[in-house]
């Protein structure tokens, strides 16, 4: 994985001459800059990370040159590159090819370099002339799956093994890693999941815990996310007839906090307080989308609660029940379905 020349220069674009920032930003040190960096990164304040973080990494400071990559990677912001993002994981990947995913603390950060270069080369960079390459993609999400156990990763691979895209087909695996990473509480993987089970693709249709499930992902939805799982959630609940969906509701009284996780703070770019407003779903027939909470016996209509990104769900409890998908012993869970009969 040697970068090429043209990737070296974007390199040098996306860090800068030193020199360069010492003119116009002063630090006490990189490990200084770094702090400023981060901290200026986790409050959205892109325009003071970027400086800092340029500064940093101009002195190999790993986690700066992390964090320029997920600045530049971010499509929210307006400081969106997505060829100085691919240079700047490939940097990583490529200076830390010898890391032991076990013992090095850089290893979770690797693992997502490997992740973020293989959503690349599946779908292609047109502004470096990067063509789409399915083979390759599976190839870094491999690495980062099972060398640094990557749950993105995991969840890439599911999606593409159960399409057959750069790999062969394997729906029973496929299906396989979508229940591991939605027991986990991934909420992409539970997001897609429940589409599977609204839809009956691969598995036997079940409208109530499909509606259970995406429920919970959007809760459980980082900001990045939000707005896809969100909208599968309105699909699924505008399809769902009301018994369904007080089905869905009780399920969701006892998944909540089995499959819940805490996402990530959102990040506001702007510079100003976080709206507590949210904009209102409806259905086509103009009916409120509701999102089905554990602690409430109402759904739509009843709550007058719209689905948003900021209603989460607690942390999952310390030791998740077996994933199952079905009734057992009389409580409603999710399992790994991969009886042959039930492909579709």
């Amino acid at each position: 994985m040697r970068t090429s020349r043209l990737l070296l220069g974007l390199i040098v674009m996306a860090c800068g001459p030193l020199a360069a920032h010492a003119q116009s930003t002063s630090f006490s040190s990189p490990r200084e800059a770094l702090r400023q960096g981060v901290s200026a990164y986790q409050g959205g304040y892109y325009e003071i990370a970027v400086p800092a973080l340029k500064y940093a990494a101009a002195s190999s400071e790993f986690m700066a040159t992390y964090y320029l990559a997920k600045i530049y990677q971010d499509n929210t912001a307006a400081y969106t590159d997505h060829a100085k993002a691919f240079a700047l994981f490939e940097k990583i990947i490529d200076d830390h090819l010898e890391a032991d995913p076990d013992l090095d603390p850089r290893a979770p950060y690797i693992g997502k370099a490997l992740t973020a270069v293989a959503g690349y080369w599946l779908k292609g960079l047109p502004e470096i002339g990067l063509a789409p390459d399915p083979a390759r993609a599976v190839f870094y999400f491999n690495n980062a799956s099972t060398t640094y156990n990557d749950e993105d990763a995991q969840f890439e691979l599911a999606k593409l093994q159960l399409t057959g895209e750069g790999v062969e087909a394997n729906i029973p695996l496929g299906r396989h890693w979508l229940s591991i990473l939605s027991q986990n509480g991934h909420a992409g993987a539970q997001a897609f999941f429940a589409d599977l089970l609204w839809r009956g693709k691969h598995v036997e249709p079940d409208p109530a815990r499909a509606l259970a499930l995406i429920a919970i992902a959007v809760r459980n939805a980082p900001p990045q996310d939000a707005m896809w799982i969100e909208d599968i959630y309105q699909n699924i609940f505008c399809g769902a007839a009301e018994g369904t969906r007080s089905q869905a509701t009780g399920i969701v009284a006892q998944w909540g906090n089995r499959y819940g996780r805490k996402p990530a703070k959102a990040r506001d770019h702007s510079g100003l307080a976080q709206l507590t407003a949210a904009p209102i779903r409806t259905c086509k027939n103009g009916e409120a989308v509701d999102f089905l909470s554990p602690n409430r016996s109402g759904i739509a209509g009843n709550s007058g609660h719209a689905v948003t990104t900021t209603d989460r769900l607690p942390p999952p409890a310390a030791q998740p029940p077996t994933f199952s998908y079905g009734s057992v012993g009389g409580d409603a869970a999710l399992r790994d379905v991969t009886a042959p009969g039930q492909v579709r």
